[in-house]
């Protein structure tokens, strides 16, 4: 049997968790509109690192087709969630799925720098990760599509490899619809501050506690690793319920090896091969060491798997 057999997909438990998500960050909206001191402000924005970064699983689960059965619906789930990221999300599910293919390799190995890189590049690269300046990048794609589209080719990104890689992994068919949803992430927030009367400021400040937080994450399960495609990651925990709300994200080592199996069913798969789970914040305060030399060299294999039921 498959993957969709032994391990279906949470479709009512998948969407009753979406409705939620959407209800709790209009409240933080609304909250942020007669939010009056930093304390206030520092509260949301913590709130919505926790939120965000569980609405981010929720597209992680739709970029591998595991949101909802129908893969129709299930990409339309994940289109509109990500408009609460920001990003495009043809955009970001591209690149996601590369990173299946390319975790490890040299195409992706930000905590290392090879015979002729610039190390003060791959340390501006790293600590920019850790710091939310990736977030904003991600973000900033939105107005980035539709204003200079041309800056989305290789040939621009020549002096960093993982961008370059991912430059070039981009299909040209999606962009059209990548940049309609760049669009549509813009009018939705500018509505948002509107509707609701949230000075931007205030706005951006909650969101960056969602960036911040997320970009932080998004190498903390590889720094460090083996240099192996799929083995190249680590399962954490953080608080129980936290990992709870952030759809089993930090079962990842589970995830790499079985792409293909929703949040649901990680931790018990986890707990069957008797590996540890170490300290996230720990991970997260060892990527501050940055980048070291390494002469070990490893090509992305062309038969990497993309990752998940939705690859292709």
């Amino acid at each position: 049997m498959d993957a969709a057999t032994i391990y279906p997909i949470p479709t009512r438990r998948n969407v009753c968790i979406v409705a939620v998500q959407v209800a709790i960050f209009l409240l933080i909206v609304k909250a942020a509109a007669a939010a009056v001191t930093a304390w206030q402000v520092a509260a949301l924005a913590a709130a919505f690192a926790i939120l965000g970064n569980s609405i981010y699983a929720v597209i992680h689960e739709a970029e591998h087709g595991m949101l909802h059965p129908d893969r129709r619906v299930n990409d339309w789930l994940g289109a509109g969630m990500s408009l609460l990221f920001p990003a495009p999300y043809h955009l970001i599910r591209q690149g996601h799925l590369g990173h299946h293919r390319r975790n490890r390799s040299d195409d992706e190995a930000f905590d290392c720098y090879f015979d002729g890189d610039r190390p003060w590049l791959k340390r501006l690269i790293l600590y920019g990760i850790i710091t939310g300046c990736y977030w904003i990048l991600v973000a900033c794609s939105n107005v980035l599509v539709l204003v200079v589209p041309f800056l989305f080719a290789k040939r621009w990104f020549e002096f960093d490899r993982p961008s370059a890689a991912f430059m070039e992994s981009l299909d040209p068919r999606f962009f059209r619809l990548i940049q309609l949803e760049g669009a549509a992430a813009i009018l939705l927030h500018a509505f948002l501050i509107w509707f609701f009367r949230v000075p931007p400021l205030v706005y951006a400040a909650v969101y960056f506690g969602f960036g911040f937080s997320w970009s932080a994450m998004q190498y903390v399960h590889h720094y460090g690793t083996d240099r192996d495609v799929v083995e190249g990651t680590r399962n954490l925990r953080f608080f129980g319920w936290v990992d709870s709300v952030w759809l089993n994200h930090n079962w990842h080592l589970v995830h790499h090896r079985q792409p293909n199996v929703p949040w649901p069913y990680l931790p018990a798969l986890g707990a069957g091969s008797g590996e540890p789970r170490e300290s996230l914040v720990w991970h997260y305060l060892r990527m501050w060491r940055g980048p070291r030399h390494t002469a070990t060299r490893l090509a992305t294999p062309a038969s990497a798997a993309g990752g998940g039921r939705s690859d292709g």
